[in-house]
């Protein structure tokens, strides 16, 4: 029997290698390895992912030590001061939008403590402070009332005296204004000095009387006599 022949065995056809064929430029980057640090992107750095906190302004100590010292005479009671120290607070620093709103928030509580406080006064300070809010309020009636009040418990209290000598003169009652300012300075010289400069005195500055109890050198204080009342001016009763 016969063998029968097999057909060569030949390559078989495929792509043609890659070698014959020029290299192409290739326009992408080539991929790069596991140990090429180029392929590892950076981590984020703390501040660029977080939000950065807005600076304070060099005020903004100042401002909440003065506020803190308001709270501190609102604790106290001492609503006057507390008052005053709180409205500074929004006087000089109004750049401070959130303090100032806590600011008056106690403010509210200041005011409702005074009208309080002011509404029913009793005693001789009590009274002054109410007259001196009046007074600062325009209020000049209600601080001739408290004043007069004062002065029938205390006929020697200059301040009272030279408190009623301002109301008078807002009120353009330039005699009774002299008269109690007079009396004033008789029991405290120093009241003298300070009608020089009292902006509230100045629509008595044309009258004569009242120049003349400035120009007047200083007098004792005259001694007060519990038995013997003193002597005031039928407008002032």
């Amino acid at each position: 029997m016969a063998k029968q022949s097999r057909p060569p065995i030949r390559p078989a056809k495929g792509p043609t290698s890659t070698l014959s064929t020029p290299l192409k430029r290739s326009s992408q980057p080539p991929p790069a390895s596991a140990n090429s640090t180029a392929a590892i992107p950076s981590a984020p750095t703390a501040q660029a992912s977080q939000p950065v906190a807005p600076q304070r302004r060099s005020t903004y100590f100042e401002a909440v030590a003065l506020y803190e010292r308001g709270l501190e005479a609102l604790q106290r009671h001492d609503y006057q001061v507390a008052r005053e120290t709180l409205e500074s607070v929004l006087r000089l620093y109004p750049e401070e939008k959130e303090l100032q709103e806590r600011v008056r928030l106690y403010l509210n509580i200041c005011a409702r403590q005074e009208t309080e406080r002011v509404a029913t006064p009793q005693t001789v300070d009590e009274r002054l402070y109410a007259a001196t809010l009046a007074i600062n309020g325009g209020q000049y009636d209600q601080a001739i009332a408290h004043l007069r009040l004062v002065r029938d418990e205390d006929p020697d209290n200059d301040h009272a005296l030279y408190m009623l000598a301002v109301a008078h003169a807002q009120r353009d009652e330039p005699t009774e204004a002299v008269a109690h300012l007079e009396r004033a300075i008789a029991l405290n010289p120093e009241n003298r000095g300070l009608a020089r400069n009292d902006p509230d005195l100045e629509p008595l500055h044309e009258d004569e009387a009242f120049r003349s109890a400035l120009e007047a050198p200083p007098s004792a204080p005259k001694l007060f006599d519990p038995k013997r009342r003193p002597f005031r001016p039928k407008s002032a009763r």
